[in-house]
């Protein structure tokens, strides 16, 4: 990952040019940097098996102030025809949050629902009972949740990430992000996570409860589902500002592909 012969400059135009998600990184970052002397890389974790192949790279930086900044690089296959993919992130937290969300290391995820070798209407009875449990998980009342740990790091920032991503037209609008402007700390949770087939398309389904501090004590809550039920398979992220549109939203997607 050291290459001795190359540049910082060089390094980061070569890091943040091939990063698919560079634009989400915070505008401070960016400018902090543009003042970095040296670099060094390591590799941090990976993980290999048949269908996934997963590394996460520390870049540390030392800027023209004497401080330092570190990018947490994910590299994955989870590209068409397993093409290699790169993410950048300024957080470990981030980083590990990110590989949870790769299709073959899921956690939670349960296993494809097969093809029944018995005949067609056992297969039938088998796809609309997968698709009933599916439908009900979806919607189930989460378990007890742990002790929230909030974090204070550029809060609104993270705030304003997660709604710029959103591709839904229903997203939380301006009250809400002017209301996220005042965020302290924030914590991220993932309430669900599965993969299954739907209408005989492989479909993954998460949602994740960001919930942010505000300067004044009281608390407030986006959720963020991410799945790959769209009609190319593409992921795709949805906010709503309450839990109950969330998973109804999900249901409403594993119904209509």
């Amino acid at each position: 990952m050291n290459d001795p012969y190359e540049t910082t400059e060089t390094h980061l135009e070569r890091l943040l040019g091939r990063a698919l998600n560079s634009f989400d990184l915070p505008d401070s970052t960016i400018e902090r940097l543009d003042s970095a002397l040296a670099h060094a890389s390591s590799l941090h974790s990976s993980h290999h098996s048949a269908a996934l192949h997963r590394a996460t790279y520390r870049h540390a930086y030392l800027l023209s102030d004497g401080s330092s900044l570190v990018l947490w690089e994910l590299v994955h296959n989870t590209g068409r025809d397993g093409a290699e993919q790169h993410e950048l992130y300024t957080e470990e937290s981030e980083a590990r949050l990110a590989a949870s969300r790769l299709p073959a290391g899921f956690p939670g995820f349960a296993g494809l629902v097969g093809d029944d070798p018995d005949g067609a209407d056992a297969g039938l009875d088998a796809d609309l009972e997968a698709d009933w449990e599916l439908l009900s998980s979806l919607m189930a009342t989460p378990a007890a949740p742990l002790p929230r740990m909030y974090v204070p790091d550029d809060s609104p920032d993270h705030a304003r990430r997660v709604l710029r991503r959103a591709e839904n037209a229903d997203q939380p609008g301006e009250e809400t992000a002017s209301l996220l402007q005042a965020a302290f700390a924030h914590h991220i949770t993932q309430v669900f996570g599965r993969q299954c087939q739907v209408e005989g398309k492989d479909a993954g389904f998460t949602l994740y409860e960001h919930a942010f501090l505000l300067l004044d004590g009281t608390e407030t809550s986006l959720w963020e589902v991410e799945h790959t039920a769209t009609p190319d398979g593409r992921h795709m992220c949805e906010v709503y500002a309450e839990e109950h549109t969330a998973r109804e939203a999900m249901e409403l997607r594993a119904r209509v592909r």
